[in-house]
């Protein structure tokens, strides 16, 4: 029986020993979480704990190389028209509006119908990657169109340098976008690593570009599209590195199972490319082999980050340990809400 007696003052005779103290008056600072167990984590039930990605292959990591590589190549084809080498204007020119089409068609491809693509023009939500991306594509693909058929019918050039201005001008936001796209959601390997994915995607979209310039145009105007796949390569491996690094386990699916192949494959074609297209200059067929091998390595690379984000989505301990070690940091949690890309 208790020694206290509730009055209109107050409690009266309470023993100071026998009050239960929560939060602050525990001697917990404010907003600080309660603490975790050290219990390893195995596995929730064997079953994930969010909603994997909808998106399937090979309609979503073919969206990803196809408008990486279209958004490069418009930046390719002003050069190669600003310094004379018409032959690989065309090539760039119609990279640009062949990949903006075909990234365009593997998207509606897999939305199921033309008329959803054609719904999410009817707003622009500058906080929606997936709106802004929509927007970006449906402006790009006509004006990367009109620059190709005036390149290769020589029809209303100034329109089509204007268009080809144009392209230009969106293409470094067409290659970058799909990296915010997939960084906006909840899976653990691609919400994670937002620093370095923009970087990593305007690589891989810079090394295919730079690879379908040395595959189809002549080997005497190759040169800037040699330049552009070193700048591709470099940008994308050193990216991929230190993404990896910083995850740390987040990122064993980029190093693993079926992603890890492709990731690897990737590196490797990138090297090979590149090491083939600067000791083979002068050589058509070296060109061509090494533009080859460039164009698979970027494809490589963005399954292996799509096949990576799927992995870490299906396995629970990619969301739950880094949530545990935030709270174990007096870091905020952040909120999962975006459940599906």
């Amino acid at each position: 029986m208790s020694e206290s007696e509730v009055t209109k003052q107050g409690r009266r005779g309470a023993r100071p020993d026998r009050e239960a103290l929560i939060g602050v008056a525990a001697g917990r600072k404010q907003g600080e979480q309660p603490p975790e167990g050290d219990t390893e984590f195995t596995s929730y039930y064997g079953r994930p704990v969010i909603n994997g990605p909808v998106w399937e292959s090979p309609d979503i990591p073919g969206y990803l190389f196809l408008g990486g590589l279209a958004g490069a190549a418009s930046l390719l084809a002003p050069g190669a028209d600003l310094t004379g080498r018409p032959a690989l204007a065309r090539v760039a020119k119609a990279g640009a509006f062949g990949g903006a089409a075909l990234s365009l068609a593997a998207l509606v491809h897999d939305l199921g119908k033309p008329g959803r693509f054609l719904n999410m023009l009817r707003v622009f939500k500058v906080t929606s990657p997936m709106s802004v991306g929509s927007w970006l594509l449906a402006g790009f693909t006509p004006l990367a169109g009109i620059a190709t058929a005036s390149a290769w019918t020589g029809r209303v050039p100034r329109c089509g340098a204007a268009a080809t201005a144009g392209a230009a001008a969106l293409g470094p936001a067409v290659a970058a976008y799909t990296a915010a796209l997939v960084s906006d959601t909840a899976v653990p390997a691609w919400h994670d690593g937002y620093r370095e994915m923009p970087f990593m995607f305007v690589g891989s979209g810079a090394t295919a570009a730079g690879g379908l310039g040395l595959l189809a145009a002549p080997a005497a105007q190759a040169a800037p599209a040699r330049n552009m796949a070193a700048f591709g390569v470099a940008v994308e491996l050193v990216s991929a590195q230190w993404m990896e690094r910083r995850l740390g386990m987040v990122a064993e699916p980029y190093s693993s199972g079926r992603s890890g192949r492709y990731m690897r494959a990737g590196k490797v074609l990138s090297v090979v490319g590149f090491a083939g297209a600067l000791l083979g200059r002068g050589s058509r067929i070296a060109n061509a082999l090494s533009g080859a091998t460039l164009l698979a390595a970027s494809a490589a690379t963005r399954w292996g980050v799509f096949h990576a984000g799927t992995a870490s989505a299906d396995d629970p301990k990619y969301t739950v340990v880094p949530q545990r070690a935030r709270l174990r940091r007096g870091e905020p949690v952040r909120s999962e809400g975006a459940d599906h890309v």
